[in-house]
């Protein structure tokens, strides 16, 4: 029993940063302050994809982390009913701020 306990003990203590608790109310106040539930809910499909969508199309990748992050982060082109448009930017410099919200994003 005392080995399977340090085995857990040492496997939560090696966990990527990744799978620790996301503040989900600070998540979604940021996803709420920067406009994305405008064009984006958890579960539908609104103007862009459900966070469920983009979760599901990331996960298992070691890069989605990154991904997301640079998709809400440097406005790149996003086609709206047919037409580009620049992807709106989250209103924060705060790198812990926007890593806690991509988490979120990804755990839907």
């Amino acid at each position: 029993m005392r080995i399977l306990l340090s085995v857990v003990a040492a496997a939560v203590a090696f966990m990527p940063l990744s799978s620790h608790a996301v503040d989900q109310r600070a998540a979604q106040k940021l996803a709420r302050d920067s406009d994305c539930l405008k064009c984006h809910a958890i579960s539908k499909k609104k103007e862009g994809p459900s966070y469920k969508e983009i979760a599901k199309k990331y996960k298992g990748k070691p890069d989605a982390e990154s991904k997301v992050t640079l998709h809400i982060t440097t406005q790149p082109k996003v086609k709206v009913d047919g037409k580009e448009e620049l992807h709106g930017k989250v209103k924060s410099d705060d790198k812990a701020e926007i890593k806690n919200l991509v988490q979120w994003i990804l755990s839907r």
